[in-house]
């Protein structure tokens, strides 16, 4: 949509408009002619490499960053190599902040080499003041480091940090702005990304993401089914609503509406094909969005529902508000009432106080629940959290050996979810060409699960009809039908 607006009548302006997001537009236009300068020098385009650390919400920021570097004039390239270096940054555990870190001093040696080279960090750990005063100290050569509450404002730090030498700063501490309609250059043509809601209003004591995020705000309905309506007319039929608690949508709007309601509308969408939606708290899930799950044809039956931990106790010091025996009331009901439905979850092991006998909890979890996929964690202690100043920290050895045993327990019964499909025939979206044999084709599935079948590049973006010949584990190997 965006990208075929025209710049020229940004251009002629001789001061930036004060309203969103003409503003940036606006911003873009004179990178656009600052990058012209450059690619005159370079005698080629100037180059940029986006690499996005972190969740799904990262990764549709980093289509954005994308779309208005494509705009401005920039190439897209493979490497970091590149003239402009970008990392949208997570901070959920310790080792996503050591990637950076490391792979920053390598930056710095191709620096040297390129002057015209410029790298910016954006995205959630640079939320963190004790990462601004280590980069500051450590790694000045970075040009260019801004959060997540003004990652709209993009276009107006790009002219800034092309125009000027010193490190450029931008960390908000907060906002209560929204501001989308910008260029977007997706991943992929058929399906899309959609930011709903922004912000985290839950405060669990390990986690990081409220003070990095935000407190929770949700877009209007309109607007985000305006967006929808846009890229179906694009040749979307997948779309995937995005925000830290969906369940949770609409409580702060002027005229509030729950999450359940807004699936209602966008249902009505013609031309789309599925709704995705993720993550989901299971504090906030309603028997009204249950309901409009059952009922609907267009929902995908698939379910992100974190539990964290099977034990009330871990679960009261995470300050998750629920208990394992809510938790199991919650996952039987969506049993009974969607009986195809896939749930998968997250699980940490290691959290303070956490005994064997807490692990054995979240184990028995796995066993009734039965989890179609679970992302088990380990533990990582993040300063500024509650969890972080909690005694009984646990040690290395017992962490691993607990992990293991839960390891081995939802790896088992996955297999057995996964392998109750072997024999039928399902729907699947053709997302790509398969890695490992390029006569076949990969398709996911409506509850989310892969399939690999002989196809061509033409079905890429089609939905058909396949037969699930053979349970590979956590994928099948089928034939279209």
């Amino acid at each position: 949509m965006s990208q075929n607006i025209e710049l020229e009548k940004f251009d002629k302006m001789e001061e930036a408009p004060n309203s969103e997001p003409d503003r940036q537009y606006y911003f873009i236009a004179k990178a656009k002619k600052l990058t012209e300068e450059l690619e005159k020098q370079l005698q080629r385009k100037p180059t940029y490499c986006v690499t996005t650390f972190g969740c799904q919400m990262n990764a549709r920021d980093s289509e954005k960053l994308t779309g208005i570097l494509e705009l401005a004039g920039y190439e897209a390239a493979e490497e970091e190599t590149a003239d402009f270096v970008i990392y949208n940054t997570c901070t959920v555990r310790d080792n996503a902040n050591q990637r950076v870190y490391g792979r920053l001093g390598n930056l710095n040696s191709m620096k040297k080499k390129n002057p015209h080279k410029k790298i910016a960090l954006c995205g959630c750990m640079m939320q963190e003041p004790s990462v601004i005063e280590k980069i500051q100290k450590s790694y000045s050569f970075v040009d260019l480091i801004f959060g997540t509450h003004n990652i709209y404002k993009f276009p107006e730090l790009l002219v800034t940090m092309l125009t000027q030498e010193d490190m450029i700063i931008d960390i908000w501490k907060d906002t209560d702005r929204i501001v989308e309609d910008l260029p977007v250059e997706r991943k992929y043509a058929f399906k899309s990304g959609i930011n709903i809601m922004f912000g985290c209003n839950n405060f669990c004591s390990y986690c990081i993401v409220p003070y990095v995020r935000g407190r929770e705000r949700s877009r209007n309905p309109k607007d985000i089914v305006r967006e929808i309506e846009g890229l179906v007319s694009e040749g979307v039929v997948e779309i995937m609503l995005l925000g830290q608690n969906v369940n949770s949508y609409g409580k702060n709007l002027e005229e509030p509406m729950t999450f359940a309601e807004l699936l209602r509308e966008i249902e009505k969408i013609e031309g789309l094909k599925r709704i995705r939606f993720m993550t989901s708290h299971p504090k906030d899930l309603s028997d009204e969005l249950i309901q409009v799950m059952k009922e609907s044809k267009k929902i995908c039956r698939h379910l992100h529902l974190p539990l964290q931990s099977g034990s009330t106790k871990i679960l009261k010091a995470m300050n998750r508000v629920y208990t394992k025996e809510s938790y199991l009331e919650l996952a039987d009901k969506l049993r009974k009432e969607i009986p195809d439905l896939s749930i998968t979850t997250d699980i940490i092991v290691g959290f303070p106080g956490e005994t064997r006998e807490d692990v054995d909890e979240t184990i028995d979890v796995v066993r009734k629940v039965q989890y179609d996929n679970a992302f088990t964690f380990i533990y990582s202690k993040r300063t500024g959290t509650p969890a972080a100043a909690m005694e009984n920290q646990v040690s290395e050895e017992e962490v691993k050996e607990n992990f293991d045993r839960l390891l081995k327990v939802v790896q088992e019964t996955a297999r057995e979810r996964v392998k109750l499909l072997e024999g039928q025939a399902a729907e699947a979206l053709v997302e790509e060409i398969n890695e490992q044999d390029g006569t076949f084709v990969t398709g996911r599935l409506s509850n989310n699960t892969l399939v690999h079948f002989k196809g061509e590049a033409s079905l890429i973006g089609k939905l058909v009809p396949v037969r699930l010949k053979e349970c590979k584990g956590f994928y099948y190997l089928g034939e279209m039908i």
